[in-house]
Order: C-alpha cells, then sequence, then structure tokens
C-alpha cells in the first residue's frame, strides 16, 4: 500500500490596498525611515481597511490559492485559519471562509492561534488529517489585521506589524509521485516565557483584545536560537542536510533575526527569502505570503526544497521542510 503525502498544488495571497509607509508613520508617532530601516529592515506595511476584516483577506487570498490549484471550491474537505486576529472571539473564522468560498457543508473548519508560528501549526495540523484519510484537499490559510492589536503611540512596536493573509492548498498524493508534499514537521512551545510577547487584554482577563506588549530583547534572543534550531531539528527527522535546501522561509518579523537564522544555519544569503521590508511582521501570514510571492514571482519553483520556521508568542516555534 502506497503511503500517502500531502503536496502543495494551490499558493495564493492578498493584501490590503493602503500602504504605510516609515515615512507616513513618523507623522503619527514619533521615529524615522532610517531608524526603523536600520533596526529592522522594515519600509512599509499593508493596514486592512476600516470595513475590512481578517475573514475578508483570508478570503481574498483563499480565492487565489484555489484558483492556482485548477479546482472547484466544493472539492476542498478541512479549512484551517491561523489567526490571532479573527472577526469575532467565536465562532472561528475559518467557517466563514469556507462558507463564503462555497466548501461544501459539513467539511471541518477550524481555527488555529499559535501567533507567528500559526501557519506551521497549522500546516502539521493538515498533513495529519491528510495522511490518516480524513481529508484530502485542505486549504491551510495565514490571515491577520495585526493593524488592530497596534498601540499606535508606541513607537516600539507600532511600526513591526503589518496586515495580510497567504493560502495554500494541499491534497493527498502517494510517495512515488516524485517524493513531492509535506516532508517532516517539528513544532514546539515554552509558555514560560508567555509574558515577553502578548497583548494586554484578552476575553477572560479583561473584556477586550487589547494591544501588543512586547520585551523586544527576550524575544530577538529567542529567535534566533529557535528559527535555526527548529530546521536543524526538521531536516534531521527528513533525512535531508542544510546544503539540500534551495529555499528558507523564515518568519519576516525583522531582518536581523532572518538574517540571524540564515547565519547560524551556514546558508548562502541568496537562499533566504525576505520580503519584511515590503509587509512588516504579518504574524501568521507572513510565511505564506512570501512562499506565494515568490511562487509568482518564478523565483521559487516546482521540485524545489523549502525550509520553513517559525517562531511566536507563547513562545511557540516550529519548522517543516516539503518539496514543492
Amino acid at each position: 500500500m502506497s503511503m500517502i503525502r500531502s503536496k502543495f498544488v494551490g499558493f495564493g495571497h492578498y493584501l490590503p490596498e493602503k500602504v504605510l509607509t516609515n515615512d507616513d508613520l513618523s507623522k503619527i508617532v514619533d521615529t524615522n525611515d532610517e531608524w526603523i530601516t536600520d533596526r529592522t529592515g522594515i519600509k512599509q506595511r499593508s493596514i486592512a481597511a476600516d470595513n475590512e476584516c481578517t475573514s475578508d483577506l483570508a478570503y481574498e487570498a483563499a480565492l487565489n490559492a484555489i484558483d492556482y490549484a485548477k479546482i472547484e471550491a466544493n472539492e476542498i474537505d478541512l479549512v484551517i485559519v491561523a489567526t490571532a486576529t479573527p472577526d469575532n472571539t467565536f465562532p472561528s473564522t475559518s467557517t466563514k471562509v469556507a462558507d463564503k468560498i462555497g466548501v461544501k457543508k459539513g467539511a471541518p473548519a477550524f481555527d488555529i492561534a499559535a501567533a507567528c508560528s500559526g501557519f506551521v501549526y497549522a500546516l502539521n495540523m493538515a498533513d495529519l488529517m491528510i495522511k490518516s484519510g480524513q481529508a484530502k484537499n485542505a486549504l491551510i490559510i495565514g490571515a491577520e489585521t495585526m493593524s488592530r492589536l497596534v498601540d499606535w503611540t508606541d513607537r516600539n512596536t507600532c511600526v513591526l506589524f503589518g496586515d495580510g493573509a497567504g493560502a495554500v492548498v494541499l491534497t493527498a498524493t502517494t510517495a512515488e509521485d516524485d517524493n513531492k508534499g509535506m516532508l517532516a514537521t517539528k513544532l514546539f512551545a515554552n509558555g514560560g516565557l508567555y509574558d515577553e510577547l502578548r497583548t494586554t487584554g484578552g476575553v477572560s482577563s479583561s473584556k477586550d483584545a487589547g494591544c501588543i506588549q512586547m520585551n523586544g530583547r527576550e524575544v530577538f534572543k529567542n529567535a534566533v536560537t529557535y528559527l535555526p534550531d527548529g530546521v536543524k531539528q526538521v531536516a534531521k527527522e527528513a533525512g535531508i542536510t542544510i546544503d539540500d535546501i534551495d529555499w528558507l522561509i523564515p518568519h519576516q518579523a525583522n531582518i536581523r533575526i532572518i538574517e540571524g537564522t540564515g547565519k547560524k544555519l551556514g546558508m548562502d544569503k541568496e537562499k533566504v527569502i525576505i520580503s519584511v521590508q515590503n509587509h512588516a511582521n504579518t504574524s501568521a501570514a507572513s510565511i505564506p505570503l512570501a512562499l506565494s510571492e515568490n511562487i509568482r514571482s518564478g523565483k521559487v519553483k516546482e521540485g524545489d526544497l523549502i525550509a520553513f520556521t517559525a517562531f511566536g508568542a507563547g513562545f511557540t516555534w516550529g519548522a517543516s521542510v516539503v518539496r514543492l
């Protein structure tokens, strides 16, 4: 009997129309382009319109991915949305998106909240469900409206985040099929560092969403340790070496963290995908957004071996190795 594997067949992304540059930000808070660029590598970020919700961004990215996959929406039998910024506390944003797309009624849909690691967590969940025969075509979306959680008076955090969505379609295939698909994933968490990156509120604690609060030094220190470590562990699990990897697509949080990760892995700079300058930190959307953009530009191609690595609040982190 052939082993089932999850193969990538669709890629999509969506960015809101409004773009906020560093110069625009300097009119809102005490900062400037040089300060932001030097510390983060960020030049601009997209901001959702007042009438635009996370589900709207997710819907557009999903349509994009389904169109790329050349399948019908009613062929999708699993929808997972990774987000820290759902439309409502409940129901899950995925149910709204699934209905709007036209996914067949009865197909499971749920959200995953693992902050910036959400997409890697969601990928693993979809992969396991496909391998166990519970799903054949899975739609995985990372979508965020981080601008709704930002304190626009805090110059240390408001410059870092943006809004956007990215999506992929996975389909069940057999291992003989060119060895493509999800090869391995490893997930991790350490709740002992919960308070280092969090919102100031929440349903149960304050009855409101609150704003992002971060100990930047602690986040940086842990990110540059766990992002490369995740890749090393997942590469070992997949039976490959770091040299085998064609592209590293890390969570797009900060240029220093991204470059530090590549350096620790001993990877050629040319192999590290960087898009943080255009989008800022879009949390769970950052990896699928960068993947879709680079697939569509022709930089990342079918057959390429890719490592995803993410790190976020919780702290949560994880890495995946896939062959497109």
